[in-house]
């Protein structure tokens, strides 16, 4: 039977730990890596609606991208997840800033895949990439195939017109990357989040901008996730989250 910490032996291959940026808190962060599994559930949030997947499939792990604790905590309310995970012995591993940074399979490797930027590479120390469509388009034909293949209810992007071909990608809150992004060549940027004061400034210097939502832009990793880790373990069952949402609506 398999443990958490072959797991993470195995997640080291591709998102290493000592990879994360300094800010961030990955890793198991509840249980313990001698803690047996024989299913698992991935998601880019520990949510309860996750924790009651967890429970009604009889896990025992939750993967997730977004740290369960993130900040230093003062209390654990009886109602909150940290203290629910504890109750009901589930283990929490999470794997954000190096999964984000993995060139060879991550985040935004994932999100580059789906919408069609191809040969992205790393900006050394920044948490961007940088890659180019296979043919010159406009920005409102790459927004749309972009919505397309993330399967967004609404998109925000500007310079319709705007013949882009060299991308920028930072996939979640990646608004601040609109001046380096430039800098570098890069026709539009393309992220999940960000601010209006951002957009003003990307559109004064010429950067095309496509806003997918911080949700969409990073949820595109958890099926080949799960997939990568049911190939690698036959004896135990990784489980896509169906419950994992961003509860956001759109009129």
């Amino acid at each position: 039977m398999k443990k958490i910490k072959d797991i993470l032996n195995f997640t080291e291959t591709f998102a290493p730990l000592n990879s994360a940026m300094d800010f961030d808190n990955v890793g198991l962060l509840i249980g313990s890596e001698d803690a047996e599994v024989t299913k698992a559930v991935v998601a880019l949030d520990i949510t309860d609606e996750v924790i009651d997947e967890a429970l009604k499939n009889s896990a025992q792990l939750i993967i997730s991208h977004h740290p369960v604790i993130f900040e230093p905590l003062k209390n654990i309310a009886r109602d909150s997840v940290v203290y629910r995970l504890i109750e009901n012995n589930l283990n929490a591993l999470c794997l954000h800033t190096n999964l984000d940074l993995s060139e060879s399979f991550g985040v935004n490797t994932c999100l580059a895949e789906a919408v069609g930027v191809k040969n992205i590479k790393l900006v050394e120390g920044e948490c961007l990439f940088v890659g180019e469509l296979e043919n010159e388009t406009s920005n409102f034909e790459f927004a749309g195939s972009v919505k397309k293949a993330l399967n967004c209810n609404g998109i925000r992007f500007t310079l319709k017109d705007k013949k882009i071909k060299k991308i920028a990608i930072c996939s979640g809150s990646g608004g601040d990357y609109a001046p380096l992004a430039k800098s570098l060549g890069a026709d539009a940027l393309l992220t999940g989040e960000i601010k209006h004061h951002e957009i003003l400034d990307a559109v004064k210097h010429d950067i095309a901008v496509v806003d997918a939502g911080h949700f969409k832009s990073e949820n595109i990793v958890i099926k080949p996730l799960t997939k990568k880790l049911n190939e690698e373990f036959s004896d135990v069952e990784f489980i896509e989250s169906v419950s994992c949402t961003d509860t956001i609506e759109y009129l």
